[in-house]
């Protein structure tokens, strides 16, 4: 897949990924989508997530893993990606340590 269109589509899945949490999640936590990383086939994305406070991580993964299948609905009806790759939402531990390095300089 060429690295024009793998980018499109990441930013097309980040987009509807921020909306869908937006629409579908609860206000116990703000659930932040950080990035989306397409495999080099497209067949494959992982939506990276942040939240705060931090100690909803585990339960704003569960809720993510829960709503999976109805976010690839949500995503195929609102976009022109075509075949949806299998996603896969993970905690940006990367984005947290990034802040904690903020706070601490």
């Amino acid at each position: 897949m060429q690295d024009k269109k793998r980018e499109i589509i990441a930013e097309v899945l980040h987009r509807l990924a921020a909306t869908f949490v937006r629409e579908e999640g609860s206000n116990a936590s703000l659930l932040t989508i950080t990035r989306v990383e397409l495999s080099p086939t497209g067949k494959e994305a992982k939506i990276f997530f942040t939240t705060l406070p931090e100690e909803e991580e585990d339960t704003a993964l569960k809720f993510l893993e829960r709503k999976t299948p109805e976010f690839k609905l949500y995503a195929r009806d609102r976009s022109r990606i075509g075949i949806m790759p299998h996603i896969d939402f993970k905690i940006d531990y990367g984005e947290r340590n990034r802040q904690r390095l903020d706070t601490l300089s």
